[in-house]
């Protein structure tokens, strides 16, 4: 009854992957749930754009962990408005993040978005008048924020000359900023709100208070944007730029401050396109090599071990089959590296099941009976099934770390899959094989030991 039990489970588990795994799966729509299932693959195989950035802050300047995280998940949210829901964004070393975006079918585009950096800052122009603050809408000013004391160098054919530019103060930077949202006012005009954290609420209540009926401009990337006066202390946590704004210019802004308002600035330092013709051919190799590998292990399974080798071979089936539906449901974006974990976790099925066979075999030689067999044959073989998957799972854990510390992701997609295919080896090993040889054997009692398990 226990065998036929966890039959139906096996069924029921092998049938949900089978329609994940469809080629042309529509995904899940029901009940206010929306899921795509589709194969992600990585930027080795369909080609894409991978590029570095680095923290535009001067040498010695110290940038924070928090300010870099915040960074990176910004640049992530630019990344996926452009529709590229598996690049992936992370930060390598200090100072530095990476960007992969596979299967990008116009890189310069692409490469654009990680470029706008989209730093907002509050900059002081107390200085002046509010009518001759007008006067900087729209242009360019240079800013206290990431530069470093002293001139800009300006240069004129062969003649390099240092020209003094006024630098405007930032009073603070877009760090500050929790949300930003457009608004229409009375009269059909566009402004964009926007709310502050709690730190940022206080910074800016006490700047206001001190400075009311002066101008502090709002700039983004060093160019002026609005130039409001303050009329009073804004102590609430929230305020509004206005302007002349359009409809698409009042929405492209409040993205780039609720997306883009980077807590420091970002270079780019180095950009590669990869072809997809690379990638499909690696793709159909690994494809290939894995197919081969495959059948000449089915072959082996069902040559050396007979009968328990054939229900092995079913039972890596169904192994492939779930582990594929995981990496597509989850999802998880293969990559080469990744394949080649997902086909070595493939040994530690094998792995489990010829131990386990190994030791049922003794059993049998010993003079026991075949349900005897089986049952010591899974006893004595656990302990080292579970130390072998258990190391695996271990090493994986940290490949994985050091692949998130260091930004290797080529190290991330080897463990991630490997991971996960151990633990569905085990599952294949450990009840599927066990459960279609108990079953089996409860209907089909062989007398010939040697002709059925090669013993």
């Amino acid at each position: 009854m226990k065998n036929v039990r966890n039959l139906i489970i096996i069924l029921v588990i092998l049938a949900m992957a089978i329609w994940i795994d469809l080629p042309n799966n529509p995904g899940i729509h029901v009940a206010g749930i929306n899921k795509e299932i589709s194969t992600h693959l990585g930027l080795d195989l369909v080609g894409g754009v991978q590029v570095l950035l680095e923290a535009d802050m001067p040498d010695g300047t110290a940038v924070t962990p928090d300010d870099m995280n915040i960074a990176r998940r910004i640049v992530e949210n630019r990344v996926n408005g452009l529709g590229v829901e598996e690049a992936v964004v992370q930060r390598v070393g200090d100072r530095r993040i990476v960007v992969e975006i596979p299967g990008v079918q116009d890189p310069e585009q692409a490469i654009a978005a990680v470029k706008q950096t989209g730093l907002l800052e509050f900059v002081d122009m107390s200085s002046i008048s509010p009518q001759e603050a007008q006067t900087y809408q729209g242009r360019t000013i240079v800013t206290n924020f990431g530069q470093t004391e002293g001139s800009q160098t300006s240069v004129t054919g062969t003649i390099t000359s240092t020209v003094p530019q006024e630098i405007w103060p930032t009073v603070m930077t877009g760090k500050i900023l929790k949300n930003a949202f457009v608004q229409v006012g009375q009269l059909g005009e566009y402004s964009v709100a926007f709310e502050l954290t709690s730190e940022g609420s206080q910074e800016f209540a006490t700047f206001t208070a001190q400075h009311v009926g002066s101008v502090l401009a709002i700039v983004l990337d060093k160019q002026v944007i609005s130039v409001p006066t303050i009329n009073n202390a804004i102590t609430g946590g929230t305020g509004e730029i206005s302007g002349s704004f359009t409809e698409d210019e009042a929405n492209t802004l409040a993205v780039q401050l609720r997306y883009g308002s980077l807590p420091i600035p970002l270079k780019v330092v180095e950009t590669r396109t990869i072809g997809p013709t690379l990638g499909q051919d690696s793709l159909n190799k690994s494809l290939l090599a894995g197919a081969v590998g495959a059948t000449v292990v089915i072959l082996f399974m069902l040559l050396y071990y007979r009968l328990p080798g054939g229900l092995a071979d079913i039972s890596i089936i169904i192994y492939a089959l779930i582990a594929l539906a995981i990496f597509r449901y989850v999802p998880v974006t293969l990559t080469l590296p990744g394949i080649a974990g997902f086909l070595l976790s493939t040994g530690s099925a094998l792995d489990a099941n010829i131990l386990i066979f190994e030791r049922m075999k003794e059993e049998l030689r010993d003079g026991r009976s075949l349900s005897a067999a089986i049952n010591q044959g899974w006893l004595r073989a656990w302990p080292s099934i579970r130390d072998s998957n258990i190391a695996a799972l271990l090493t994986s854990a940290i490949l994985y770390w050091f692949g998130s510390v260091s930004g290797a992701t080529i190290v991330k997609g080897f463990s991630l899959t490997l991971a996960l295919g151990v633990v569905v080896s085990l599952f294949t090993a450990i009840v599927v094989t066990r459960t279609l040889l108990n079953l089996v054997l409860d209907y089909f009692k062989p007398t010939n030991l040697s002709r059925w398990f090669g013993i």
